[in-house]
């Protein structure tokens, strides 16, 4: 599967009218009512919303976790709905990069080992694999912690792990789902930073859910939901 990456007019991620219904008739609910949505390549944007309002909802369709009921969801101009369950795996494994709250990582595994689990999947090399891994610790300021397990991690220092597995593929996009929900303000900061750090230096697209408007304010752009739809789009 290849995208078009020849147009850096064209958005990134586009949504054209996208809805998400679950359930029918009397009983369906509308998480998301009808959304038009345009993210460029280098952009660091915060969603944010009430419970219910369909962030969450939004971060699965961009994750191609969750198909839209209609409209369209354009990646670098491919229409995602019209892809495969198999292709859309691959556009998740070879263009995104997740990053969660719980930071989702091996309890009984090294740093270094956690981090080359995507690679595992790409059929990479061992010594490539390790190559990489060892890059991306570095990268997230890491380096020397590679063997330590997550229980001999901070929780800030896991967190930088999950965005070096995150990182290792140079994904076009990450997606951040509270990514500082679990840590204190100076690790929240510390994460932070290196998000921003990683958008200015590495161009990385970054979109991340959020309910705190301290972490929001580091993102260039904050997208408000509310009830479905897009309340306020701005800068």
């Amino acid at each position: 599967m290849k995208t078009n990456r020849a147009n850096p007019l064209r958005p990134l991620i586009e949504f054209k009218q996208v809805t998400r219904v679950y359930g029918s008739k009397q009983a369906a609910v509308w998480a998301l009512a009808g959304i038009d949505l345009q993210i460029y390549r280098g952009d660091f944007v915060a969603i944010m919303g009430p419970s219910g309002s369909g962030k969450s909802t939004c971060m699965n369709i961009l994750g191609c976790l969750d198909r839209p009921t209609t409209g369209s969801y354009l990646f670098h101009g491919l229409e995602v709905g019209a892809l495969s369950r198999d292709q859309q795996a691959l556009l998740r494994r070879h263009y995104l990069g997740f990053v969660f709250q719980g930071f989702n990582l091996l309890n009984r595994t090294s740093a270094l080992e956690n981090v080359e689990l995507p690679l595992i999947y790409r059929r990479i090399s061992a010594k490539e694999r390790r190559r990489r891994s060892q890059w991306a610790l570095e990268l997230v300021g890491l380096r020397g912690w590679e063997r330590h397990t997550p229980s001999e991690l901070s929780g800030g220092q896991q967190q930088r792990v999950a965005i070096a597995r995150a990182m290792v593929t140079n994904p076009l996009v990450l997606l951040a789902d509270e990514p500082t929900g679990n840590l204190d303000t100076a690790r929240s900061q510390q994460i932070m930073e290196l998000l921003c750090t990683l958008n200015r230096e590495r161009g990385l697209t970054i979109v991340m859910v959020t309910h705190e408007p301290d972490i929001a304010a580091y993102a260039q752009r904050i997208i408000r939901f509310r009830d479905g739809l897009i309340e306020a789009d701005g800068h």
